[in-house]
């Protein structure tokens, strides 16, 4: 499938809260932000609704450069008796605080 380079040129201060909406849905966020999309009906008409914000150029990929995975996977992160003893500590701390 096609590919396609979109460039954020200008910034979405004073713009109306749809062209906003329309930056991030896109992955953007700020001037010089580039975000490589599959080249889709849906993905050409957000660029024609923010054409004046946006720049796009055909994308062509280099051996060099890999793609990222869509999802990171979060780590599981264990309890520790060190946290639960801080949970305690700081619930005799509210006691006492609430007792003077």
């Amino acid at each position: 499938m096609q590919k396609i380079k979109v460039k954020q040129i200008r910034s979405v201060i004073d713009r109306p809260l749809r062209q906003k909406r329309t930056i991030e849905a896109l992955g953007l966020g700020r001037p010089n932000w580039v975000k490589i999309h599959n080249d889709t009906p849906q993905i050409r008409g957000m660029v024609n609704k923010i054409s004046h914000l946006v720049e796009v150029s055909d994308y062509v990929p280099t051996g060099e450069e890999k793609e990222k995975p869509a999802v990171k996977k979060k780590s599981s992160v264990k309890k520790t008796a060190s946290t639960e003893k801080t949970k305690k500590t700081s619930a005799k701390a509210k006691k006492e605080i609430k007792s003077k």
